[in-house]
């Protein structure tokens, strides 16, 4: 069977053997964009990184890339294409120190948020980056995105990894993946973590945040879990909301869970049909997990009147995750926990550090 994406060795034309392994994953986005003679955009040929990028000589370091035979622009992305960089991950997890996944933006929170969840006892680094601008543009953040990831990527204390978890790394703020999301679409800050600190700060030197990093566990073993559930939806409440349109979503046929985004603190409509729908699709077995609309802050369920309800008919507390985290852990948790019992107790605790 044909691989997804062809390797390419990257010579660093150091005299030393090399210090680290770092495995690039190409799978397209704007970072992989130069202009040619047209001044068209067209993708990048990684044989020539050294031309574009030529600091990574600086580096001594073994460099591959996996540049996806089919670059896809990050609106498109979908399981299997997080099945393709996890399979990556765990084909090559051996022959490499760290892991760099180059990503368009638009969707990097969910892929990342799903990787993590996929890769589980995973013990060395894999940083998602990409680029606001072309790394053919002048003033690209391609290059420093590019060449941050990979000095963190490949950096040890003590001969074990200071990074060994799924991260985000994004104009100089290194973040915890399955908590960052996307806030920014026309400056180089993407990206913010509102309910974690930041990870590292790169600046003059990188500063990491010892205390917040996922600690190193020397007894774990990688272990890859492909084939999430697709069968799950986003609910978004909004003043107004009409009752065909929410049982609408809920009689989604193969339902298995929901993401229901509310108010504040998890708060919620009180209308009768409302609570009504909700508990009727639970009964049917289907999951339905709050997760706050704000940036910041968290779901505590029962604060108010406006969602003691919710509470009272088994609709789970998200906590502070991310909408991004919460549907992607949902996809994981009905793939990979057999018992309603056992999915349940996975959603309401943090399994990769995604919430409190």
């Amino acid at each position: 069977m044909k691989k997804p994406y062809e390797l390419i060795h990257i010579e660093t034309a150091t005299p030393k053997a090399p210090e680290s392994a770092v495995m690039i994953i190409y799978t397209g986005g704007t970072l992989g964009m130069v202009y040619n003679e047209e001044q068209a955009l067209v993708p990048f040929d990684f044989q020539n990184i050294l031309d574009e990028v030529p600091s990574l000589r600086n580096f001594n370091l073994k460099i591959t890339v996996a540049s996806f035979n089919k670059l896809i622009d990050s609106s498109n992305v979908n399981p299997k294409h997080w099945d393709d960089i996890a399979g990556l991950v765990e084909d090559h997890y051996d022959e490499y120190d760290g892991f760099i996944v180059i990503h368009g933006t638009d969707t990097m929170a969910y892929t990342a948020s799903a990787i993590s969840f996929m890769l589980e006892g995973l013990n060395k680094p894999v940083i998602f980056t990409g680029a606001q601008l072309p790394i053919g543009a002048a003033r690209s953040d391609a290059r420093e995105n590019l060449i941050t990831a990979i000095e963190i990527a490949s950096q040890k204390l003590n001969h074990r990894p200071i990074v060994s978890e799924v991260c985000i790394y994004f104009d100089n703020l290194l973040l915890r993946a399955n908590r960052a999301k996307k806030v920014e679409s026309v400056q180089f800050d993407a990206f913010q973590s509102e309910n974690y600190p930041v990870l590292a700060e790169a600046g003059v030197i990188i500063e990491y945040n010892f205390s917040a990093l996922r600690a190193f566990q020397a007894e774990t073993e990688l272990k890859v879990r492909k084939n999430i559930q697709q069968e799950v939806a986003i609910l978004k409440v909004f003043p107004g909301i009409s009752k065909a349109f929410v049982e609408g979503i809920l009689s989604i046929k193969g339902l298995r869970g929901l993401v229901i985004e509310t108010y504040g603190s998890g708060n919620a409509p009180t209308e009768k049909w409302f609570i009504d729908a909700l508990h009727k699709a639970i009964e049917k077995g289907i999951l339905i997990l709050n997760v706050s609309q704000c940036m910041g802050g968290k779901v505590i369920q029962g604060r108010y009147q406006t969602s003691k309800d919710l509470q009272s008919i088994g609709v789970i507390s998200g906590s502070d995750i991310t909408t991004e985290a919460a549907i992607t852990k949902m996809m994981y948790v009905l793939s990979h926990a057999h018992s309603e019992e056992m999915q349940q107790s996975y959603l309401i605790k943090p399994l990769r550090g995604e919430m409190e």
